[in-house]
């Protein structure tokens, strides 16, 4: 290294300064010399000392050079040196004696992050002053350097290191770090947009400032030197130019649009940096064209590389098995390994990182891990960038700069003014088709643009090279670095002031009215729980004595710049500030699509929903998020995914290709033994492959026919070759018509071998006459198009395929509907998630309805797209319902296991080796099948969710059930007629249509309750029919229609009245909570988020019962025991404040007793589950009459289902028999319960209060000792 050293200094520019002969011969005496056979050390004292005494300059900064340290890229260097004379090796202006022995090189990479770190603490992470206090810290230390030993030793390294190490090592995470913060689907809908700003802007900085250096510079730079300084000057950082704007609420398209820009012309540049290094490798007199094909080579190569990297990075990090640590370790090491990949393939690194970040996002990792990922990243990004402006920092210093004077900084100001002007100028030049394209796009968004050209770690890392790339060499190259250092602190520190200010100026991180609304109704919304948690923080005993004023306000929420209520009234009556429906409805839009993605990843990471499915849910939303007024519909999504259309036709094209023999419709009539044996023939296997191989080894003579210098050599075989194969194909073709006759030319391959027969007779034909008249064109002409039409006697071998290709196409539509089913089942999961929060969202009632009603009719479409696909492949959606279904269940097991874990209830060793367990079983579900076969329509009765699964009533209920089927449009139910029974839908979706659903209200108050005029819904395998009619005994609410063709189990309605007296009333109440929870499910969400109302849930915890209450009846609610009640069917109202409730709807807190107000009143309570009260509960249930009476109901239902496992069918027979009364039929069902006769015979004295307090002791010792209710 030292060699290249002393030859390239012998040939650069002079300092100020002589020494004189003696000091040169005492500094040079300790010296360590490059033995050369031309040189030696005495020659070398003689020429410097002449040189001293004729007065030449000897220069000081000889010793480090530019190109010595961090300047100096070896191996993409391509310029000439001059061998004169080696000079010594000096090092800050210091012999190099010291530093080579004792390197202290990471002392001062680990101070330089300590400080880093402090600045960021001290600075508040204002960037711009962090990294410019560092670049003036590394000044000072390379003035220390030149003065002192031991700062010497620490700089060594840094200074001796080649700078194609340090663009090796920093560029590849910097880039990787701006291109994985821009969003991918922004950049696809405005790609072109984007792209033809990034090269304008490249452009404009290539002519402008590199014609303003050719004129002010006073340093005399060649044109190549002042083309490098304009491209590198030019580059805007992609990092620094989007820093000021993230966190004051900018538009995501500005920044993206910013970023995006930003990247291209950091790309560009880098790829003609790259193009100037390797220009001298080509020595062709085209190497202009040869540099232009390799840049699009490189280009789309590294494009490739890129995207195969994220492919592989996301099957790495999808890995289940992975933890945090491995993840991050895969990802960093990933990024690396695509840059040096692409490097050695001669490709681009930085255009492949470039692919890598922007096809990464949030779904390609798994949950909970994009987080650490994205902020171990920023860790070592922002080092990255302290490291460079420090090291450049310290070269400069290293550097003599007593020839910086006042021309210089003229230069700088210069140079900056001509920066933003140029970048103004290019947004002049977009502007027309950022305009037309992006609807978005104003001249405020303009002037945040044309600010936003910050200058920073990239020109920086690029400055270097502008002096080991260019072919002469100038006589100050550290003035490049003092150039682009200098733009980069003006710019980042006035850019990004200038860039916020504009932006609050211009009013592009103002909230507007809408969302000011928007935000004042959720904090309404969040100040309404927090007061509700205080009234029943007051209950609880252990609170008594605390200060609830104090509580209540520090607990208040003052939002800042929200405007009040009465100004929006009081603005509403002046038209000044009031927003129109349009503003208010298009802010609700843009909510809703936010909601929606935040539903997609939320499901996403929960396991419901696939990773492809989720990315295309999103893309669609960001897709049409950005079109005016439009609400996403599933048929929106359809169109963006192309899901299944041209698979199905490949696959009726292949179908209708594939050869289908009926050997029985070709049987030879008669006796014929002869024809009998060629229907044998021609009928077998054996036949058919025989064609196929005949053909596969035609391809070697069609080789030698097609290749004319071979074929010359082999013309009288290749006659002859083709004279068999066409005669083999008449043979094929005779027994074929022998069999078949006049139906031989039904088929389409039949067809096809015909016409190969004719091309070849007529090509047989067609040489023979060639042969005969040589000097013929045209039947020469004819001969060789024929020779080439013998390509068509390969087709045969497609026909071989077609199975193959038959069952891939299946498979591939399988995939399709998969994945469709998935998308359409997660749409409609985020519409019910937005319907839950619309009212935060909307601040008018006008605006709440039509949002409403969008989303209801977005959510109904999907459903009936769900139905369409389920009925249009079953066995796919219940493979997927399947494996749902498992994947669910493995995850509750997961976080049982994480909570025993936490708790300490299972050892740490114990519980890893359990949670690998669960994770493989969560692994092998990849492999799942993709279809499974419906079970028979008696399975589906264990789909019924009241029968529990329970074998006692599935039995009573399959010999009950009847198979019903239905045609496309029939009707199985019409409103106002009363119902025949329940539908338990097998396969098929139904359409239910109403006039109204008034959910059990009093008629008279149902005009208060504002129901909805009319409903429809769809419903599909699964789900039953006529459950609520049948309970309440009153006419159907609805009249179900089939969408599609329909198979149902049908349970008659005396079978289910008889089911409820031999299950007396077990089974009645599971229906009841049945119907309840979807109710509260469908209708009630909203006021109870975070609470999974199932009968699952039910069935796990057992924390959900109802109450029954009827007219002007009261009851106490939530005591100490209930944490939710919900009114589920009728209407109810606040004893104390006259309050009414309407079905369906939740009961807030506040109200603690409560009167029926409809005939039926149905209530739904949500028990919380501290187990400290269920002593109290139950002792308070053993004096309370209702509570006594569910107690005993619930005490023979469950001893009445453990009965009738044993006896059910003498049971029936006994009912069945109707001159036996039920309670007769009871006692003999259960002649040893006593508790099941008292429950029945006593009602008449149950309100009794001598009898209750019997009853409750007696419930309370029986519950105590034997029972866990």
């Amino acid at each position: 290294m030292r060699a290249e050293i002393g030859r390239s200094a012998a040939n650069e520019r002079h300092v100020d300064g002589q020494l004189h002969a003696a000091s040169l011969l005492v500094l040079l005496s300790g010296l360590h010399f490059v033995s050369t056979s031309d040189w030696n050390r005495k020659e070398i004292l003689v020429i410097l000392a002449d040189q001293s005494e004729k007065g030449s300059r000897v220069t000081v900064t000889d010793c480090i050079r530019f190109c010595i340290g961090i300047g100096k890229a070896e191996g993409k260097m391509n310029f000439s040196r001059n061998n004169d004379i080696p000079l010594p090796d000096l090092l800050c202006g210091r012999p190099d004696r010291v530093t080579s022995k004792e390197p202290h090189f990471m002392l001062l990479v680990l101070s330089l992050i300590f400080v880093s770190g402090m600045l960021r603490v001290i600075l508040k992470n204002y960037e711009p002053a962090i990294l410019t206090v560092l670049s003036l810290l590394g000044f000072c230390i390379g003035l220390l350097g030149r003065e002192f030993n031991q700062i010497q030793q620490l700089l060594y390294p840094l200074l001796k290191t080649s700078n194609y190490v340090f663009l090796n090592t920093f560029l590849p995470l910097m880039t990787f770090m701006a291109a994985l913060e821009m969003d991918f689907y922004i950049l696809k809908n405005i790609f072109w947009q984007i792209l033809i700003t990034g090269i304008t802007s490249f452009a404009a900085a290539f002519i402008f400032i590199g014609y303003i250096v050719m004129q002010f510079n006073k340093d005399k730079w060649d044109i190549q030197s002042c083309i490098l300084f304009s491209i590198t000057i030019g580059i805007t950082d992609p990092l620094q130019s989007v820093n000021p704007l993230k966190t004051i609420g900018v538009s995501k398209i500005l920044l993206d649009i910013i970023r995006g820009e930003s990247l291209i012309s950091c790309g560009v540049s880098i790829l003609i940096f790259g193009s100037v290094r390797d220009f001298g490798k080509w020595t062709s007199v085209f190497k202009e064209l040869y540099t232009i094909g390799g840049i699009i080579i490189e280009v789309v190569g590294s494009l490739i590389v890129g995207s195969w990297s994220a492919k592989i990075i996301q099957y790495m990090l999808a890995d289940i098995f992975g933890d945090t640590v491995n993840n991050v370790i895969l990802c960093f090491s990933t990024v690396y390994l695509t840059f040096y990949i692409a490097e050695f393939l001669g490709l681009s690194g930085v255009v492949a990182l470039i692919a890598l970040g922007l096809l990464l996002d949030s779904l390609s990792f798994r949950p909970g891990i994009d987080i650490t990922i994205s902020k171990f990243l920023f860790m070592l990004s922002f080092s990255c960038q302290s490291f460079i402006f420090t090291f450049i920092g310290i070269v400069i210093g290293c550097e003599d700069i007593r020839h910086f004077e006042f021309h210089n900084v003229t230069f700088i100001i210069i140079l900056f003014v001509t920066v933003n002007v140029t970048r103004m100028i290019t947004i002049l030049l977009v502007s027309p088709i950022l305009l037309h394209s992006c609807c978005e796009f104003n001249w405020r968004w303009g002037v945040i643009i044309i600010w936003s050209g910050i200058k920073g770690s990239f020109s920086l890392i690029l400055a270097p090279d502008i002096h080991n790339l260019s072919e002469e060499k100038v006589e100050l190259p550290q003035m490049f670095l003092i150039y682009v250092l200098a733009i980069s602190v003006l710019s980042m520190i006035i850019n990004s002031t200038m860039v916020t200010h504009s932006a609050m100026t211009l009013g592009l991180c103002v909230i507007s009215l809408p969302r000011q609304m928007a935000m004042q109704n959720a904090i309404l919304h969040i100040q309404e729980v927090i007061e509700n948690a205080i009234i029943l923080s007051k209950t609880e005993n252990i609170l008594t004595n605390i200060i609830w004023s104090t509580v209540e306000e520090k607990t208040k929420i003052d939002y800042p710049n929200i405007v009040p209520t009465d100004h929006f009234s009081e603005n509403t009556e002046k038209n000044d500030l009031s927003p129109t429906d349009e503003d208010l409805m298009e802010e609700a839009r843009l909510h809703v699509a936010i909601i929606q993605m935040s539903s997609f990843e939320t499901q996403y990471k929960d396991g419901s929903l696939t990773e492809a499915a989720a990315r295309i849910l999103i893309g669609a939303s960001k897709n049409y998020g950005i079109v005016q007024g439009k609400f996403m519909s599933i048929h929106d999504v359809s169109t963006y995914v192309k899901a299944r259309s041209w698979l199905m036709k490949v696959k009726k094209i292949l179908v209708f290709l594939a050869y289908r023999k009926d050997n029985m419709y070709f049987l030879p009539p008669g006796k014929s033994i002869f024809r009998a044996f060629i229907y044998e023939i021609v009928f077998s296997d054996e036949f058919q492959y025989t064609g196929y191989i005949v053909t596969i080894l035609y391809v070697y003579p069609m080789m030698i026919h097609l290749w004319p210098t071979v074929r010359d050599s082999y013309v009288g075989g290749l006659i002859i070759v083709n004279y068999y194969f066409v005669f083999l194909c008449i043979i094929e073709a005779t027994l074929k018509i022998i069999i078949m006759k006049n139906k031989y030319f039904h088929h389409s391959w039949n067809h096809l071998e015909f016409c190969i027969i004719i091309f070849g007779l007529i090509d047989i034909i067609c040489l023979h006459l060639v042969r005969q008249k040589p000097r013929d064109i045209v039947l020469i002409q004819c001969s060789v198009i024929l020779g080439f039409l013998r390509i068509i006697r390969f087709l045969r071998i497609f026909k071989m395929l077609l199975p193959t290709l038959i069952n891939v196409t299946e498979e591939q539509i399988k995939k399709r509907l998969s994945l469709m089913y998935c998308i359409t089942k997660g749409y409609i999961q985020s519409q019910e998630d937005t319907k839950l929060l619309i009212k935060q969202i909307s601040t008018r009632e006008s605006i709440f309805q039509q949002l409403y009603e969008i989303l209801e009719k977005n959510k109904r479409e999907a459903v009936k797209e769900l139905g369409l696909i389920e009925h249009e492949c079953r066995e796919v959606v219940i493979a997927l319902k399947t494996k749902q279904a498992i994947r669910n269940v493995l995850g509750k097991a997961l976080k049982n296991l994480r909570f025993l874990w936490s708790r300490g209830i299972i050892d740490k060793i114990e519980g890893s080796k359990m949670k690998k367990l669960f994770l493989a079983k969560i692994k092998s579900l990849n492999n799942f099948p993709m279809t499974i076969p419906p079970p028979t329509p008696e399975k589906f009765l264990h789909n019924i969710v009241w029968l529990e699964n329970k074998d006692v009533l599935i039995e009573f209920f399959k010999e009950k059930a009847q198979l019903a089927c239905f045609d496309y449009g029939d009707i199985i139910c019409k409103e106002g007629e009363m119902p025949q029974g329940i539908y338990l839908i097998i396969s098929g979706m139904s359409s239910l249509n109403g006039s109204f659903l008034h959910f059990g209200i009093h008629p008279k108050l149902r005009a208060e309750a504002k129901l909805p005029a009319t409903f429809t819904e769809y419903i599909t395998s699964g789900d039953i029919i006529g459950e609520l009619s049948c309970l309440l005994k009153r006419e159907m609410g609805y009249t179900a229609t089939c969408e599609t063709i329909l198979q149902a189990c049908f349970i008659s309605l005396e079978d289910l009245y008889e089911s409820f007296d031999v299950f007396w009333s077990f089974l009645e109440d599971k229906m009841w909570l049945k119907v309840a929870l979807n109710i509260a499910n469908q209708y009630i969400k909203a006021g109870i988020m975070g609470e999974e109302l199932t009968y699952q849930k039910y069935l796990e915890e057992n924390n959900i019962y109802m109450e029954n209450l009827s007219s002007y009846s009261e009851l106490s609610i939530y005591d100490e025991t209930m944490q939710y009640v919900l009114i589920v069917f009728g209407s109810v109202i606040n004893v104390v404040t006259e309050q009414p409730y309407f079905a369906p709807s939740l009961i807030p807190p506040s109200c603690f007793q409560i009167q029926g107000t409809s005939d039926i009143n149905k209530l739904l309570i949500v028990r919380k589950e501290d187990a400290s009260l269920k002593n109290e509960s139950l002792e308070k249930e053993c004096f309370d009459t209702e509570k006594c009476h569910q107690f005993c109901r619930r005490f023979t239902d469950e001893n009445r289902i453990s009965t009738l496992n044993l006896n059910w069918r003498s049971q029936t027979t006994c009912c069945e028999n109707r001159t036996t009364t039920r309670p007769e039929c009871c006692s003999r069902w259960y002649p040893d319960n006593f508790m099941a006769l008292l429950c029945r015979w006593s009602q008449p004295l149950i309100q009794g209060t001598l009898f209750n307090l019997l009853l409750g002791t007696f419930c309370l010792c029986l519950k105590t000792t034997d029972m866990d209710i």
